[in-house]
């Protein structure tokens, strides 16, 4: 099957441009996407690609971006093959915890093996955000602890949290690809304890938590906190991420507002990890 690849320039290149962008091109029929700056690859089969559907899709672009795009056609081959092979390598977190494909078959001891087998290049640990709370999720006793992955994406922080003893655990996307792609990842890992809800803080209610991580941006972020808060457990922490160094008083003064001491953050690239306590 011949795939073509589709080069798309976006002005500002944001974490929450590529990937309302990809989202959106999924629904296009695009299987595959790598984060590349100043933008992002976007790949799909070629009886399925249109420049009209694309145009379209960047005429109603509702966030505030100039997105670009050119395209070419790949050469025959098993391209989610291809893509795996380069661009999803395995990834080993603090020597206790190593995430791979199916396509991949690492040797080495660790405590925590998590096959992913992404849609896309977010989500897999490679990205910093996800990696900060990968880190701090690990540094946790989290043995019978109640967890809520919001934004969840792969699913791939709700499934370590689950290998760490939590349970019962919530993971929730509001976008239906993610969705999708976190119930094949629960089950590719045999994890039974682990619910996944299409949609967003609108769905919190009277189930209440130990621990929430909520990997998302600044945004959604400073407008979800309060949903947050009223669901968190006292002495429960929330773990926060997807978003500059330069926006932790923003987001510290959001969760002091609802009740929430600010504990700490940790930092990779200028990306920030921040927990706190309630």
């Amino acid at each position: 099957m011949k795939y073509v690849e589709v080069i798309f320039s976006c002005k500002p290149d944001t974490e929450e441009v590529t990937d309302v962008l990809a989202a959106q091109l999924a629904d296009l029929g695009f299987e595959s996407f790598v984060k590349s700056s100043p933008g992002l690859l976007a790949y799909l089969p070629e009886e399925k690609f249109s420049v009209e559907d694309i145009d379209l899709l960047l005429q109603d672009f509702f966030l505030d971006a100039e997105i670009a795009y050119s395209y070419n056609v790949i050469e025959d081959k098993n391209w989610n093959e291809e893509w795996e092979k380069h661009y999803f390598q395995p990834i080993v977190f603090e020597d206790k915890c190593i995430i791979h494909s199916s396509f991949h078959h690492p040797e080495g001891s660790y405590r925590y093996r998590i096959l992913i087998d992404p849609k896309m290049a977010f989500g897999t640990g490679h990205h910093q955000t996800t990696g900060l709370i990968l880190r701090e999720i690990l540094s946790m006793d989290l043995q019978k602890r109640s967890v809520l992955d919001m934004g969840c994406g792969t699913a791939v922080l709700a499934i370590l949290a689950s290998m760490c003893g939590a349970d019962p655990l919530l993971a929730i996307d509001v976008d239906e690809w993610a969705y999708r792609n976190a119930l094949e990842n629960v089950r590719l890992n045999g994890i039974e304890n682990i619910d996944v809800l299409h949609g967003d803080a609108r769905l919190l209610g009277s189930q209440t938590f130990d621990v929430i991580f909520a990997n998302i941006n600044r945004n959604i972020l400073l407008q979800d906190i309060p949903a947050y808060a009223k669901v968190l457990n006292r002495g429960g922490k929330l773990l926060l991420s997807g978003f500059y160094r330069e926006d932790i008083p923003a987001i510290r003064e959001k969760c002091e507002e609802q009740g929430l001491l600010y504990h700490h953050f940790s930092e990779m690239d200028n990306w920030v990890a921040v927990v706190c306590e309630k």
